[in-house]
């Protein structure tokens, strides 16, 4: 679809993430789920030298802990990008992780049980 004559398309700040990314992609051992927490190091003397996006990603995460999928949605870019990003600034120090809290183990049923069994055999 072309714009109205006289108007030229808005590309208002479009960076093709390639161009952001420096052509990777994402490994295949990816370390980052959507939900892994990720926050800014403590010590950040070189991040004047990084380059805006990750400047900016660090900069989000020094308020505390934020999932993949959040800062994706802060940074306005696709979680492949984001990806590529937090592998780059992981290795640098710049950024700490932490795995998702995992999900509860059910307990079994029968556990539950016995547990009912012998409160009402002591207590009647």
């Amino acid at each position: 679809m072309t714009p109205p004559h006289g108007q030229e398309p808005d590309t208002g700040g479009l960076v093709r993430p390639y161009v952001i990314t420096n052509g990777r992609e994402i490994a295949d051992g990816d370390k980052f789920e959507l939900v892994t927490l990720i926050t800014a190091a403590q010590d950040q003397q070189q991040k004047a030298r990084l380059d805006p996006e990750k400047r900016s990603l660090v900069e989000l995460c020094e308020g505390g802990y934020l999932s993949v999928a959040e800062i994706a949605g802060h940074m306005e870019l696709p979680v492949g990008v984001i990806k590529v990003l937090l592998s780059d600034l992981a290795e640098s120090g710049h950024i700490l992780t932490r795995a998702p809290v995992p999900a509860a183990q059910l307990t079994d049923i029968q556990v539950l049980q016995e547990v009912l069994d012998g409160l009402q055999a002591r207590f009647g």
